[in-house]
C-alpha cells in the first residue's frame, strides 16, 4: 500500500463514487439524518471538507497546522462537531462545491509531494500515501453512513484493502487514546474478499506475519466496518483467535482523534 499515485487514483475513485451520491440530492435530502447522532447528510460530506482541509494546512503550513492541533486539544468534545457544523450550514451547493474544490486541491499537493515526506496529523506524522490512503477510509466511512441515511446498498470494491490495511497500522493507536498498552506481538488478518472481489482459488487479503498468534479472521467488509466504527463488533462475522486480537476488536479504530463511541449492536435498547 506504499505506492502513493496508486491510492490516490484509488481515493478519487471514492470520492466520485459519493459525490454521484449527493450531487443530485434536494435539498431536504441533504437534512436527513444518518446513523452518526445528531449529523446529517449535510454534516457528513462537511465533515469530509473540513477534514481536507485540515489535511492540505497539514501538507502546506506545518506551522499552521500545528495552532490547529492545540485547538483540537483544547476542545476535544466538540472540535469536529464545531467544523461539521460550520460546513453543515451553507446551502447544499457551496456545501459540495467546497469539498470538490478542497479534495481536488489537496490531491494535487500530494501527487507532488517528493518521495519520503511525511506530514503531520492528529496522531502520527503520514507519508503521502498514508495520508491518501486515511482520506479513502473516512471518505468510505462518511459514505456508508450517506449511503445508510438514503437507504442505499453499495457495492464492495477493492478499495476496501486500504481501509482494512489502515485499521491495522492504526492499531496501537486505539490502545494509546484510550490510555492502554498496545501488545507487543504483531497480529495477522485474513479477510475474505466481497463477493465478486474473490479469486478463484479462494485467495484471502492477507496482512501482518504468518506465525502471528494473534490472528483475526472474516470478510473483509465486516472488518472494515468495525474499524470505522460503523458497526459493533456482536454484528459481525469476525472471528479472533488470541485473547489480544479478541480485545482489539472491541476498541480498534482507524480514524485519529479521541476513542469513539462506535454503533450499538442491533436490537439494542429495544
Amino acid at each position: 500500500m506504499s505506492d502513493p499515485a496508486v491510492v490516490l487514483d484509488d481515493l478519487r475513485a471514492e470520492s466520485e463514487e459519493l459525490d454521484a451520491l449527493v450531487r443530485e440530492l434536494r435539498d431536504e435530502q441533504w437534512a436527513a439524518p444518518t446513523p452518526a447522532p445528531r449529523w446529517t447528510v449535510a454534516h457528513q460530506i462537511a465533515h469530509l471538507a473540513w477534514t481536507d482541509a485540515a489535511a492540505l494546512l497539514a501538507a502546506t503550513d506545518p506551522e499552521a497546522f500545528a495552532a490547529e492541533t492545540e485547538k483540537a486539544l483544547a476542545a476535544p468534545d466538540r472540535f469536529v462537531d464545531d467544523g461539521a457544523e460550520e460546513g453543515a450550514a451553507l446551502p447544499p451547493a457551496a456545501l459540495l462545491a467546497r469539498w470538490r474544490d478542497g479534495r481536488e486541491r489537496l490531491h494535487r499537493v500530494l501527487r507532488e509531494a517528493p518521495p519520503g515526506t511525511r506530514f503531520p496529523w492528529y496522531g502520527p506524522a503520514m507519508s503521502a500515501a498514508s495520508l491518501a490512503t486515511a482520506r479513502l477510509m473516512e471518505t468510505w466511512a462518511h459514505g456508508q453512513d450517506v449511503a445508510d441515511a438514503l437507504g442505499v446498498v453499495r457495492e464492495p470494491t477493492a478499495r476496501l484493502r486500504h481501509v482494512a490495511w489502515i485499521g491495522l497500522r492504526a492499531r496501537d493507536y486505539a490502545y494509546l487514546v484510550r490510555g492502554l498498552t498496545p501488545p507487543a506481538e504483531p497480529f495477522r488478518l485474513e479477510l475474505a474478499p466481497p463477493d465478486g472481489l474473490a479469486a478463484p482459488d479462494g485467495e484471502v487479503w492477507t496482512y501482518g506475519p504468518e506465525d502471528a498468534g494473534q490472528v483475526i479472521t472474516g470478510p473483509a467488509l465486516d472488518f472494515c466496518l468495525l474499524v470505522t466504527q460503523r458497526v459493533h463488533r456482536a454484528d459481525t462475522a469476525l472471528v479472533a483467535r488470541g485473547a489480544d486480537a479478541e480485545e482489539w476488536l472491541g476498541i480498534a479504530q482507524a480514524f485519529a482523534g479521541p476513542a469513539g463511541a462506535g454503533r450499538p449492536a442491533k436490537g439494542a435498547g429495544e
